[in-house]
């Protein structure tokens, strides 16, 4: 069989190509044909090769890419997924394992929900990070910018921000028209899935295929205390705590009283006061 093998050469600090060279051990008595993300679309290649199937190598901003400019809802071949990136949280969340065995993913790729930010529409594979999450992925951008084979370690970005840098917000938090106001909010993503951040389980119910929405909000607590309550979001046991509540629903609007980073799958917009969240039909 033949496989199209996507792969961006900046991923990974521009170890990509070497990255997706790591599928061929999967697939010895295949062929498989590599190609630059960057310099491909996507679209284009699944619509014209004669290939039976294609394999995505990267991380999640990989997956949120293709799902952005692919008709996943309509695939006639069949798509794979290598986790090669920095970050895998989709496919923590779909059972595979970092440089393991491919995914098949067709069905987690189709029917997904739609966020709107500052007038343009996104689809997403995990979920939207508001708050400290996504001041997080803005100064892991910024440390990037400056050394871009330099490791990022998220945990020490969130403990400063938490202790020193990032401010608590007010939000309203609207679900499926039902709104309800928080003070002090340090956390409010929305979730497809139940990962993202790394290994955070905002909302460890979630379910993707119930056609519903999660909303997880932490609130009201100092940054000391905050501090003390994050790393249980690494393990679920947050929302026992009464200052977290999640929230279900189809569709999700999240206004903050001031212009903060937001990162869809890891991929930020900056000063962003809202954002609407819908499930698929």
């Amino acid at each position: 069989m033949k496989y199209v093998v996507f792969y961006n050469p900046m991923a990974n600090n521009k170890k990509g190509l070497e990255e997706a060279q790591k599928v061929s051990a999967f697939y010895p008595n295949d062929t498989l044909e590599f190609v630059d993300a960057l310099q491909n679309d996507y679209q284009q290649v699944i619509n014209t090769t004669d290939a039976d199937g294609c394999i995505l190598v990267g991380g999640d901003g990989t997956v949120n890419y293709f799902v952005n400019h692919v008709d996943c809802d309509n695939l006639t071949k069949d798509v794979f997924y290598f986790g090669g990136g920095s970050g895998n949280d989709f496919l923590t969340d779909v059972g595979g394992t970092p440089n393991g065995q491919p995914v098949l993913v067709n069905k987690y790729l189709k029917h997904l929900p739609t966020v709107e930010v500052k007038g343009k529409t996104y689809k997403f594979v995990n979920g939207i990070g508001y708050g400290i999450d996504g001041y997080c992925c803005e100064v892991a951008e910024q440390i990037r910018a400056k050394d871009s084979t330099k490791n990022i370690d998220y945990t020490a970005i969130a403990i400063k921000g938490l202790l020193f840098h990032y401010k608590a917000t007010n939000a309203e938090v609207i679900v499926d028209g039902e709104s309800k106001s928080y003070k002090k909010v340090w956390l409010s993503p929305c979730m497809i899935g139940r990962h993202y951040g790394g290994g955070m389980i905002p909302t460890p119910d979630q379910d993707r295929f119930d056609g519903n929405l999660s909303v997880m909000t932490l609130f009201g607590k100092g940054r000391l205390s905050t501090l003390m309550i994050f790393p249980t979001i690494f393990k679920g046991e947050h929302i026992k705590k009464k200052c977290v509540e999640v929230r279900k629903g189809k569709q999700i609007t999240v206004k903050f009283d001031r212009g903060v980073a937001l990162q869809i799958d890891g991929e930020v917009i900056l000063d962003v006061t809202e954002f609407t969240a819908t499930a698929a039909e």
